[in-house]
């Protein structure tokens, strides 16, 4: 997802919403201002932002890796914000580990794994949370979920990267849902013992929530990490959160 070497916080502001569903690649004004009600249940905050996580700085989880980003749809600024997450707790789970930010708990229920709940659009609707964490008041989440690549695009051989799906702007139909406004899309490669493997991030906005997204493939799983908040809430918290999803590592 030498595209990281940007650390200034400051975020680009968010754009303005277009009555067409189709995607917008835009960068542009200012967030709207979303109030939550203070008597709503933790539990409830997570369910209603859990439809945006599923669905992921150089020093976050790749130390020696060599990076290599292109942007999407134009030449723009590199991502505006990433954090050192080296400090933070690292979850290994089933061919990936993550970096979680502080003060994020454990969220996994058992109904979490058949939520049938859905981040990226008609073609990819993910039953099962490989891993789920939430802020302490639940209104911030961060994710990840593994589905077969066949699952999400019809191909007769195993997808073994991410680009087996698509070029960044092609696949992402398949993981951003349709309505949405992608403030930000990078293809990153990172170096591994004999090759690159290639991971796709995308930043949008939908229905008041901010969603940074990072995609990955290994053996025909696609493995992807969402990290969304509210957007009122992504000017100070968006630069952690934008980290967590970015140091998702196929292991």
């Amino acid at each position: 997802m030498a595209i990281f070497l940007s650390l200034s916080p400051h975020l680009p502001p968010n754009p303005p919403q277009y009555p067409n569903p189709e995607l917008k690649f835009p960068l542009p004004p200012t967030p709207k201002t979303v109030l939550i009600d203070t008597k709503t249940s933790k539990r409830d905050l997570i369910t209603r932002v859990a439809p945006f996580l599923f669905i992921s700085s150089l020093a976050f989880s790749c130390p020696t890796a060599q990076c290599l980003a292109e942007p999407l749809p134009t030449p723009k600024p590199l991502l505006s914000g990433i954090a050192n997450t080296k400090s933070w707790f690292q979850f290994y789970g089933d061919g990936f580990s993550i970096r979680v930010p502080p003060q994020f708990e454990d969220v996994m229920e058992p109904e979490d794994f058949n939520s049938g709940l859905s981040l990226y659009g008609d073609k990819a609707k993910p039953k099962t949370f490989a891993a789920r964490f939430a802020s302490s008041d639940g209104s911030e989440v961060l994710s990840v979920v593994i589905r077969p690549t066949n699952q999400l695009k019809i191909t007769f051989l195993e997808a073994k990267d991410v680009s087996d799906l698509g070029s960044l702007k092609q696949a992402a139909k398949i993981f951003v849902p349709g309505g949405s406004t992608i403030y930000s899309a990078r293809t990153i490669k990172i170096k591994e013992e004999e090759s690159f493997r290639t991971y796709y991030f995308y930043e949008f906005g939908r229905d008041e929530q901010h969603v940074a997204m990072v995609a990955a493939v290994n053996s025909g799983k696609a493995i992807i990490a969402g990290a969304t908040a509210p957007q009122w809430k992504w000017d100070d918290d968006g630069v952690r959160l934008r980290s967590a999803a970015i140091s998702l590592t196929v292991l």
